[in-house]
């Protein structure tokens, strides 16, 4: 059995890696920088060195492959982000066109199904319509809002504030990104799935800005005060990051496109995984604010920066 995973280091892909390795199977890894895999995992796996937004790279990396995680490692911050992330995902669409993929599981978002209308998340729902149009068996995993996100927001809880451009009160998915990779390992391994399928993974509960700045003063020990930020705050924080237009729009409009949405699939026995924020915030946030500033605090890969409404100002691509 070939699987193939990009973005192996981020905060989904290295889960995903880990529990393949220890079912038995040797990953194939597509990595820019090969330093990044631990050697005990480099040792366990076929690694190809190689940049995901070389077509040719991608389509001979996946050549073979029985099932592919596809991570989009785009950054909300570049230019053109929706542009770049259909243009990247070129290489997959054509190796499963051709047949030379039979499966593939995409790192997709809730608001994925919008199609249009969600900033960045805009990218995964196109990168759907292509791959579905493949004839290759193809699973979408819609991700609920990552626990991870919250790694853009250390300066403000450092002081006692958690930011959102979202509705204060309304409850909506919040996931830690293992389980993610718990759940797109499991597809990846099983042989039970055929055609286009949608797999909601929604973590334990919905929770609302609110409920968050609640279980983060209680982890912390702490009030941490919610301060809601409009569009226009949004924007403006943008600009004034030295942003451009695009990436603005890309990163303004997850938010802005996804307030009031229901998702697709809803919440329900498949949807929900295990995972809370308050054991995340313990383990995880927790040390990362007493380090404030180290590594940690940054997150460990690109997948952080991908576009799963990760954020009012986007993080890290786990996409990557």
């Amino acid at each position: 059995m070939t699987i193939v995973v990009t973005t192996p280091t981020g905060n989904v892909g290295s889960r995903t890696v880990q529990l393949l390795l220890q079912a038995g199977v040797r990953p194939r890894l597509l990595v820019r920088d090969p330093g990044r895999l631990d050697a005990a995992t480099r040792a366990r796996a076929e690694v190809r060195v190689g940049d995901l937004t070389d077509t040719a790279f991608v389509r001979e990396a996946t050549r073979g492959a029985d099932s592919v995680l596809w991570v989009d490692p785009t950054p909300a911050t570049v230019a053109a982000p929706v542009e770049t992330s259909l243009r990247t995902a070129d290489g997959l669409v054509e190796a499963a066109r051709a047949g030379e993929v039979a499966r593939v599981v995409l790192l997709s978002s809730v608001g994925a199904e919008l199609r249009h209308g969600a900033g960045h998340i805009d990218a995964l729902g196109g990168i759907e319509e292509r791959l579905d149009a493949t004839g290759a068996d193809v699973l979408h995993l819609r991700c609920g809002y990552f626990f991870s996100n919250l790694w853009t927001e250390l300066d403000g809880l450092a002081r006692g504030v958690l930011t959102t451009a979202f509705d204060p009160d309304r409850p909506m998915a919040w996931v830690d990104p293992r389980d993610i990779g718990e759940v797109a390992a499991a597809r990846l391994l099983s042989s039970a799935w055929r055609g286009r399928v949608v797999q909601g993974v929604h973590g334990p509960e919905d929770l609302s800005p609110a409920d968050v700045a609640r279980i983060l003063s209680e982890v912390l020990g702490r009030p941490i005060r919610l301060d809601a930020l409009s569009d226009a705050d949004v924007r403006a924080g943008l600009r004034g990051a030295g942003l451009p237009p695009g990436a603005v729009e890309a990163i303004a409009g997850m938010s802005a496109g996804t307030r009031h949405l229901t998702p697709d699939p809803p919440r329900g026995p498949l949807t929900t995984t295990p995972g809370t924020l308050t054991a995340w915030a313990s383990t995880r946030l927790r040390p990362a604010l007493a380090s404030h500033g180290g590594a940690e605090a940054r997150g460990t890969g690109a997948e952080d920066s991908a576009p799963r409404r990760e954020g009012t100002a986007p993080p890290p691509a786990d996409r990557s």
